[in-house]
């Protein structure tokens, strides 16, 4: 198979392959844009192996075109940009491996020995740029084939694969599920097999491809594979805890494993937004922990809301999750996803959709999303029951905030204008009269207009027995 048609498409190959004739050394493309070459996926990242220095071809490449490079010599590679094509280019090499680490000892190799060291055998294809065979698919472990079967394979023994670097076993998933192939049965055995041997990777390493697959189409494939191999409970066991269905006097509840990732799926039709899709893994984290059994209505999971957005802080900083503002909208989502459903009833008051629009405020559009992906009966006409009561919410909550303008809005009276009003210092005395004000705000008592809510919280005050020393 000769891929030189669509290598003359591209210049960059041409440059590469005069700069590789110059300095008397092979070249090839392998790896990753070989394997979306042939899928006829695009990819803007492509790795060059040289038969000899990466670097001092990426260097002459990078003076034909007139472009900066940077060296790792630390690495062995080099890295330029071409327009939109991050280019890299690295000496092929041969690797061994310790029990202890998953940082290969490196040595210069043949291409053959930098083929063997790659972690699938779809993407351990390389292309020639060499003037002999320019074009041509050099293909050692059949990846081909691999890639029309729709097959995650080793090219090596599994088991010595993904001991010598476990993180490959969660690249192996991260593959099957965002290609849609199937993993090997030898290959998946390897992956049960050396399952324990994750713990050596840096929780870092392991978000970086867990995010891959929840950021894929359908994220709950990559999940049961995880869950399958046992490498999910290794690396996220409260997920795994969800998993089961209890029975006592003839009532159960539903599997909250699997409908956690019913629920992943749902969403992910409607978002790329990777926090979304986690606050949708994480809205009944709690539920193992909330658990009852109340021999009237059967099983309860009540507050499983506040507790696991008391839970998301631990979770995301046990699993090295950014703590910042995408661990907040989490745990905010997590805290509300409840609170739409009793919304739907008709006798709903305005003061119950002014205190949702106020804690929701900018994330109503998410917290809606989510509730929506979190209906998953089987009875289509008990989804579609649910879907029209939240559009009605919806609606309702639009024309208060049009109305009112509640989301995200600050009460006219301040901590300042308490203290100036009542010669106070900052105390929990202004704290009190603030929250008061705010919550007669959102129970429609008073508008958010300053002589009403400055009368009110005049009264609230002296309640309390303070003078106004402003009036």
């Amino acid at each position: 198979m000769n891929f030189s048609e669509v290598l003359d498409k591209h210049s960059i190959f041409n440059v590469v392959a005069q700069s590789a004739n110059d300095l008397g050394v092979d070249a090839y493309v392998i790896g990753g844009y070989v394997r979306d070459l042939i899928l006829k996926r695009p990819s803007k990242d492509i790795d060059i192996v040289s038969i000899g220095s990466g670097i001092a071809l990426a260097e002459a490449v990078a003076k034909k075109l007139g472009v900066h490079v940077n060296v790792y010599k630390n690495f062995g590679t080099a890295q330029l940009r071409v327009d939109d094509l991050d280019i890299e280019f690295v000496g092929a090499r041969r690797e061994s491996y310790r029990t202890e680490s998953r940082k290969p000892i490196v040595e210069d190799g043949t291409l053959h020995d930098d083929q063997n060291r790659r972690d699938f055998t779809i993407n351990a294809m390389g292309i020639s740029l060499n003037a002999d065979n320019y074009g041509e698919l050099i293909d050692p472990f059949n990846g081909i084939n691999d890639l029309r079967r729709k097959l995650i394979r080793t090219p090596l023994d599994p088991e010595i694969t993904f001991s010598d670097d476990p993180l490959r076993m969660m690249r192996a998933v991260r593959f099957a599920t965002q290609l849609n192939f199937d993993i090997e049965p030898d290959t998946f055995d390897g992956l049960v097999k050396t399952a324990e041997r994750i713990d050596i990777i840096s929780k870092e390493r392991i978000n970086d491809e867990l995010n891959k697959i929840i950021l894929s189409a359908v994220p709950s494939y990559g999940f049961k594979l995880l869950h399958q191999a046992g490498i999910l409970k290794r690396i996220f066991p409260e997920f795994v805890e969800l998993q089961g269905a209890e029975y006592q006097d003839g009532k159960g509840h539903k599997d909250n494993f699997y409908h956690t990732l019913q629920v992943l799926d749902n969403i992910s039709k409607h978002t790329d937004d990777l926090w979304l899709r986690w606050a949708a893994i994480m809205h009944d984290i709690a539920k193992p922990a909330t658990k009852r059994f109340d021999k009237k209505v059967g099983w309860t999971f009540h507050g499983h809301e506040d507790l696991g957005a008391r839970f998301t802080p631990r979770i995301f900083r046990q699993m090295k999750l950014p703590m910042n503002e995408n661990m907040r909208f989490v745990q905010k989502l997590v805290r509300l996803h409840l609170r739409p459903i009793a919304l739907s009833k008709e006798t709903i008051s305005d003061s119950a959709l002014r205190r949702l629009l106020f804690d929701a405020g900018a994330d109503l559009e998410a917290l809606m999303t989510l509730c929506r992906a979190d209906i998953t009966s089987k009875n289509p006409e008990k989804v579609k029951k649910h879907l029209s009561n939240f559009d009605k919410v919806e609606q309702k909550l639009y024309d208060l905030e049009a109305r009112d303008q509640i989301r995200n809005f600050q009460p006219v009276i301040t901590g300042e204008v308490i203290m100036e009003a009542f010669g106070l210092k900052p105390s929990a005395e202004v704290g009190v009269i603030k929250t008061a004000v705010r919550e007669a705000i959102l129970d429609g008592i008073i508008p958010n207009v300053f002589e009403p809510a400055y009368a009110f919280m005049l009264e609230e005050g002296q309640k309390m027995g303070l003078t106004p020393v402003v009036s």
